[in-house]
Parts: C-alpha cells; sequence; structure tokens
C-alpha cells in the first residue's frame, strides 16, 4: 500500500514538470534556457587534461543533455544555441574560461556545436515518445546523443583544427585516440547520471 502511494507521489511530481513546462511563459522558458546555458559555462570549467589530446574532458556534455531532458527540443537547444553565441560574443564560459569565435575552430570547437544537435534530438524524442523515457531506452538515446551528436561535429572540428595547426591530416586512429578513446569511460558516467535523473523526473506514460 505504501508502495503504491510513493508510486503515485512520484507520478504526480513528474506530470506536474511537464504540466507547468508546457504552460510557462515563453521570458521563463527563454530565462531557463539562458541559466542552463549558464550551468553548462560552468560544467566547462570542471577540466582534466588529456597529455596526447589538445581536448579537454568536461562536464559539458552531462549539462547539454540535461538540457534537452528538462527543456524539450525548442528551449533545449535554445540553450546550447545561447551558450555557443553568447561565449562567441565574449563571454568567457568555454574551456578555462576562454571565449570568442577562434575557439569555435580550435580543438574542442566542433563538440560545443554538437551540444546543440544533443540537446534538441534528446528533447525531441522524449517529448515525442512515451517509450523513450523507460531506463534501457533512455540510456541508448543518451549513447546515440552523446557519441553520434556531439562526436561527429566534434572530430569533424578536431580535425580541421589540426590539419591547420600541422599542416598533416590525422589518420582515423589518430583523431579516435585523440578525440574520443579519452573520453568513453568518464561519458558512460555521465550518461549514467543522466539517465537516472531522466528516469526519475520524466512520466513514463501520457
Amino acid at each position: 500500500m505504501l508502495i503504491n502511494i510513493n508510486r503515485n507521489k512520484l507520478h504526480e511530481m513528474q506530470n506536474s514538470w511537464y504540466t507547468w513546462r508546457n504552460n510557462a511563459s515563453t521570458t521563463t522558458m527563454v530565462l531557463l534556457s539562458f541559466a542552463f546555458a549558464c550551468f553548462t559555462g560552468l560544467m566547462a570549467q570542471v577540466t582534466l587534461a588529456v597529455p596526447w589530446s589538445p581536448v579537454l574532458i568536461t562536464f559539458q556534455t552531462f549539462a547539454a543533455l540535461l538540457a534537452g531532458v528538462f527543456l524539450g527540443s525548442r528551449y533545449g537547444g535554445l540553450s546550447m544555441i545561447l551558450y555557443t553565441l553568447l561565449g562567441i560574443a565574449g563571454m568567457p564560459w568555454f574551456t578555462n574560461m576562454n571565449h570568442g569565435l577562434e575557439f569555435i575552430f580550435q580543438a574542442s570547437g566542433g563538440y560545443i556545436i554538437g551540444f546543440i544537435f544533443a540537446a534538441v534530438f534528446i528533447g525531441y524524442v522524449f517529448d515525442h515518445y512515451v517509450n523513450a523515457r523507460k531506463p534501457i531506452q533512455c540510456v541508448v538515446l543518451m549513447l546515440i546523443a552523446n557519441f553520434v551528436c556531439i562526436y561527429i561535429p566534434g572530430l569533424i572540428g578536431l580535425y580541421h583544427a589540426m590539419l591547420v595547426k600541422t599542416g598533416t591530416p590525422l589518420s582515423i586512429g589518430q583523431l579516435l585516440f585523440m578525440g574520443l578513446v579519452p573520453f568513453i569511460v568518464g561519458d558512460l558516467i555521465k550518461i549514467a547520471i543522466a539517465s537516472g535523473i531522466t528516469t526519475s523526473i520524466l512520466p513514463k506514460e501520457e
């Protein structure tokens, strides 16, 4: 009996978030988008260097995934667009307090573009497909968002940046060793945390 009551309360809490978000004003959602952009900028400062890669390990991917979860595709994507554009405009919240258009063309720039795709993808799927909010499906979608939406533009940007810097194109093996392999374990941990949060807050039925 107690378990059923707790489950009912959980369902009410989950549905209340969607109801509130769907009824929120445009101004409120834009402000929340900016708040997530700020959160992403904060997570960008949590870094760990990899000796053989110019790309730092950060928690930005965690923020991008949650932006789609909490804000949906439109405003989740907006939050990452704000993060990107304001950083280009001079807000020092890229990794190591960097900013400016030139950063987008450096080794990490492509991953930032990928955050936009990841937030839009996650938000769209979770908003339109109820079954996607279940634990296993949620993890699969997080993996796709992380390793496809973020890493494809990220690796393209890294390849271009290293080509401009060294004049020598990277092989596929070198590119993956620099831009993917060092981050797999950390990404899996972030995905596990983000998936746990997602399955806790999103309703499993309409």
